[in-house]
């Protein structure tokens, strides 16, 4: 009975045994990865271009020490004062229509003129120089379809005033006139509003800006105020109170 019990013993380990064998690993294939693109990198934006003033440029020049450079509308330098000559960012038309398209880019407004040692430059808004000026690559200008100036500044009896060229018939009926003339010197300012434009005035020997319906926009208090392009470019004026330094304000007399 004992033989009979150690030989069951030894059947069932054995199938228990049979049961266990290691089971063998399948081959894991080669999968391929997919590989994920990336999207073309987007440039963070400075925070040092802030927007206080939605009609004004986002960096306006400004010179010190004798040296051209632009700050933010805080004020802020970014653009570190090293040039003889600094305009406003706009289009620079000659590039635009430059023969080199290489170039074509730096006619955008997205790009300022500067000049230093009598070389001029197009600049970005990290101050960057991207392009030096070569005569080859300009090209000519297409003609712009002109707006014809509504207003334009009349003289009687040595003092300006304004009158819409269209309507005016007497120089004896003050109804004729936009302004009566009464003020030392008008200059029509070029800008693309030529219903509503900016006046240079003069008055007591200082200088402000009006509108067409007499209302002061900028005090009398300047010595000279230009006659420049800064008002169709950047929707500022270009003062001085001492006619030595000058400086950029904007319409409501806020100076940078």
């Amino acid at each position: 009975m004992k033989n009979i019990l150690n030989l069951w013993c030894l059947f069932i380990s054995i199938f228990v045994f049979s049961q266990t064998k290691s089971v063998k690993k399948l081959p894991v294939k080669n999968v391929t990865k997919t590989a994920v693109k990336k999207g073309p990198a987007v440039a963070k934006p400075n925070p040092d271009l802030v927007i206080i003033n939605p009609d004004l440029p986002v960096l306006i020049p400004k010179k010190e020490d004798g040296k051209f450079g632009y700050v933010n509308q805080n004020g802020k330098f970014i653009i570190k004062p090293e040039y003889h000559i600094a305009v406003f960012f706009y289009e620079d038309c000659n590039l635009l229509n430059s023969p080199n398209p290489k170039v074509k880019k730096f006619g955008t407004n997205e790009y300022a003129t500067v000049e230093k040692d009598m070389i001029s430059y197009r600049v970005n808004k990290a101050g960057k120089r991207v392009y030096q000026f070569k005569d080859s690559d300009l090209g000519k200008c297409k003609l712009e379809d002109y707006k014809q100036q509504l207003y334009q500044a009349y003289v009687l009896n040595g003092f300006y005033g304004i009158i819409e060229k269209t309507r005016f018939v007497n120089a004896a009926d003050y109804r004729d006139y936009q302004i009566y003339p009464q003020y030392q010197y008008l200059y029509i300012l070029e800008g693309d509003d030529t219903a509503d434009p900016m006046i240079v005035a003069s008055h007591d020997d200082r200088f402000g800006v009006i509108d067409v319906n007499n209302k002061v926009i900028v005090p009398f208090e300047y010595s000279n105020i230009k006659r420049n392009f800064s008002w169709k470019l950047g929707k500022m004026f270009e003062v001085t109170k001492d006619g030595k330094n000058y400086y950029y304000i904007d319409a409501k007399n806020k100076t940078y």
